[in-house]
């Protein structure tokens, strides 16, 4: 069965615009008009991926997040947010409450296609039995858990994504254009202030072994054994 997106947005133009090119593109697609109806939905459904428009009546996309968020069935759900404007603080407030991808809109329909793909094929499990072991440190790539010192972090998918990325690559400094292309998959020009937030919440996650991630002045980030 092919995977079912949640679209939540007021704008009945921009949802019909959306499911019908996640359609086309052979996606399931629900939609709601308001963030109540919206939660009551994905609730019940527990969708593949979600659309959320932030800037909503009632309920706004913030709260939805923090709801989604919260949530043992949906915590790990992959989101992009909408935003009518380009402001930097609407995109870091997304990612703040947890968001794994933003678009502003006008927004082309083949890039907001793009980009639910490549977050449901981070979300799916390959089937493949792997792990990175790095001191305390536990990566799980085919159950996409992360454990330290045997205690499962509640991770966004793409927090996981990002620790994955780096544990992969021990010792290595990369820089935050680099994460930016092989973690999110394409290209954000000028908005390496994402990888800094993603970072940061990782980081206060990791708690006292949060040095793992450690910030190389000038260059970018570099992973390091946590605890070992």
């Amino acid at each position: 069965m092919s995977e079912l997106v949640m679209v939540i947005g007021d704008e009945k133009e921009i949802r019909d615009l959306v499911r019908y090119n996640l359609e086309k593109a052979g996606f399931r697609v629900a939609a709601a008009g308001d963030g109540e109806e919206g939660l009551r939905q994905l609730f019940a459904a527990r969708p593949d991926a979600l659309v959320l428009d932030l800037m909503l009546p009632g309920a706004n996309g913030l709260e939805i997040l923090r709801e989604v968020r919260g949530e043992p069935a949906t915590h790990d759900l992959p989101v992009i947010v909408l935003t009518a404007r380009s402001a930097e603080m609407d995109k870091l407030l997304g990612f703040e409450h947890g968001a794994d991808d933003y678009l502003t809109k006008p927004f082309s329909p083949r890039e907001l296609v793009a980009r639910v793909k490549a977050l449901v094929r981070r979300a799916r499990p390959s089937g493949m039995s792997r792990a990175i072991e790095i001191g305390v440190l536990r990566v799980d790539i085919d159950a996409r858990e992360v454990k330290l010192s045997d205690v499962k972090l509640d991770l966004t998918p793409r927090e996981f994504d990002l620790i994955a990325f780096l544990a992969r690559h021990p010792g290595r400094v990369l820089s935050r254009d680099e994460l930016l292309r092989k973690v999110w998959g394409y290209d954000y020009v000028g908005e390496t202030r994402t990888v800094d937030v993603h970072v940061r919440r990782l980081r206060a996650k990791l708690g006292d072994s949060a040095e793992c991630i450690e910030t190389v002045l000038g260059a970018g980030y570099k992973f390091v054994a946590p605890g070992a």
